[in-house]
């Protein structure tokens, strides 16, 4: 989770924006969030027509984590937090992970089972998160794959993908750059659930 010690200038770009939409419902940029997801995961499935909407599938998920990382800071600002919304927003990005991987699985770049494999790391990881919190041992956001690092890495996928196409380099190693970045997911996902899940499972030990 790299990103997280560049939280604090995260917070100085985003408090800002917040602060201006404080009298937005934080759940509503939630729903935004998730239509960008969708519509970023729908672009890279099209790229099998035309490899440019790469940039728009690039454009639309830098929307949808702004957005994600928008509503939180929006709704403790305005004094909106809630549990359902808290409930709501982590419904909402498990969906958004299964749009935008699942239309980067269905892209000519990556193979059905790198990306199902890639779908599964990161769906175990969030799941062992929400599920510490679940049981009494708090959310874990601890791991290798964090979701804010895998966004910025979803960010710029295309980006690369785009400019080795441009060069004209398919394959690296007989996988797709594309497929690399979907075979890191797969195994840092499913480090990330055993970093997890000892985690919580020494927190609750103490607890007995």
């Amino acid at each position: 989770m790299v990103l997280d010690r560049y939280r604090g200038i995260g917070n100085k770009i985003l408090n800002p924006v917040a602060k201006k939409m404080a009298g937005v419902n934080p759940n509503l940029l939630s729903v935004f969030a998730l239509l960008f997801a969708f519509l970023g995961g729908y672009a890279f499935y099209l790229t099998r027509f035309n490899s440019s909407l790469l940039l728009i599938a690039s454009l639309f998920i830098f929307i949808n984590a702004f957005l994600d990382a928008l509503d939180g800071t929006v709704a403790k600002i305005s004094g909106k937090i809630s549990k359902r919304g808290d409930f709501l927003d982590h419904v909402l990005d498990r969906y958004a992970d299964v749009f935008i991987l699942g239309g980067i699985m269905f892209s000519p770049y990556c193979s059905n089972i790198i990306g199902f494999l890639a779908i599964l790391g990161v769906l175990l990881a969030s799941y062992l998160g929400t599920q510490a919190q679940a049981v009494g041992a708090g959310r874990i956001y601890s791991g290798v794959l964090g979701r804010a690092d895998r966004l910025v890495i979803l960010i710029t996928l295309p980006l690369i993908q785009y400019l080795l196409i441009a060069q004209g380099i398919i394959l690296i190693w007989k996988f797709t750059f594309v497929e690399w970045v979907m075979l890191y997911f797969a195994v840092a996902g499913q480090i990330t659930v055993i970093q997890r899940f000892f985690g919580a499972w020494k927190i609750l030990k103490k607890e007995k």
